[in-house]
């Protein structure tokens, strides 16, 4: 046994040093009738009372104890060392093209970005355990929902940032770039656990070209973040992209259609699952004896009180 405040204990010498000063106080002596009288001097009622006099010290003891705060070990744990997955979704207007042949029940095309959502509830079901954060870009970035163990608000996200949903004027275009080292600050804020950082995108990025694709992943290498991405086109991706994954120990994946982008997720499950660290003590409170102990004193100390007493004082 343990406790949480054991810089409290030195207090325990109060109740010792008020249960000494009971037990051997003389107290103020009374004149009485048979004082000279022929009576025994009943040790043994005299020790019953002054036992009884302990118990306020013997309260103020537990009390002492309670406060401090004690613990006992409890069965170990293993917990999983989380993964803080950052999912960063190209929403430009390219994302409304179909994607391979599928038709939805209403009669459309399944899109680039309906393929996309999809793949991302499959894979955020399960990956339980793991805090993941929602970014959707273009030029622009948006951190739609924060890094969260709750999943279901990814999922839930799906109505509110398809492509069209912002005036294109203002949410066009794609700069792969800016949204990996604005992913990158959030995922600094985290710092415990592997980050990851997956893109899905369709289109080339600007900012990607002229050697910034390897100036780029640098900064993310040096943070410790892996970079995975996934190519929704059914063309070659670009080969900035690739660098991108290849220097932070990610990789890259084409998909032109659903079941390829289902696929390509339970492989970077499969990479990135999340690592077993060692066990782990638990210590859990260990109020009740303590507590017990005091009730039974103080309903002895109030029964005591009728009667089990030197008088008048």
């Amino acid at each position: 046994m343990i406790f949480s405040r054991p810089e409290l204990l030195p207090l325990l010498c109060l109740p010792v040093l008020l249960g000494c000063w009971q037990w051997w106080r003389r107290g103020r002596p009374v004149v009485l009738p048979f004082d000279f009288g022929s009576l025994r001097r009943g040790t043994w009622i005299g020790l019953f009372v002054r036992s009884a006099d302990l118990l306020p010290a013997a309260i103020l003891a537990v009390a002492i104890f309670l406060w401090a705060g004690p613990l006992i070990e409890g069965p170990p744990v293993y917990p999983s060392q989380v993964a803080n997955i950052q999912i960063a979704l190209d929403t430009s207007g390219s994302m409304n093209d179909p994607l391979g042949d599928k038709i939805k029940k209403d009669g459309t095309p399944y899109t680039k970005y309906d393929a996309a959502m999809e793949a991302i509830t499959e894979f955020t079901t399960f990956r339980k355990g793991d805090a993941f954060g929602f970014t959707i870009f273009t030029s622009g970035v948006m951190h739609w929902v924060p890094l969260t163990t709750d999943l279901s608000a990814i999922r839930l996200a799906t109505p509110f940032v398809g492509p069209g949903t912002f005036p294109l004027k203002w949410w066009d275009g794609t700069k792969v770039g800016n949204a990996l080292r604005e992913c990158a600050r959030v995922l600094e804020e985290r710092h415990e656990g592997d980050r990851m950082i997956i893109v899905l995108t369709d289109g080339e990025s600007p900012d990607l070209m002229n050697g910034q694709a390897a100036v780029i992943a640098r900064e993310l290498s040096a943070k410790n973040i892996v970079v995975y991405i996934v190519s929704i086109r059914n063309a070659v991706p670009p080969e900035e992209l690739r660098t991108v994954a290849q220097v932070t120990g990610g990789e890259i994946f084409e998909s032109g259609d659903m079941p390829a982008l289902r696929s390509v997720f339970k492989r970077i499950d499969g990479l990135q699952r999340a690592k077993l660290v060692a066990a782990q003590t638990t210590w859990l409170d260990y109020f009740a004896p303590f507590a017990f102990v005091g009730i039974g004193l103080l309903v002895c100390q109030q029964l005591a009180a009728f009667g089990l007493r030197f008088t008048p004082w």
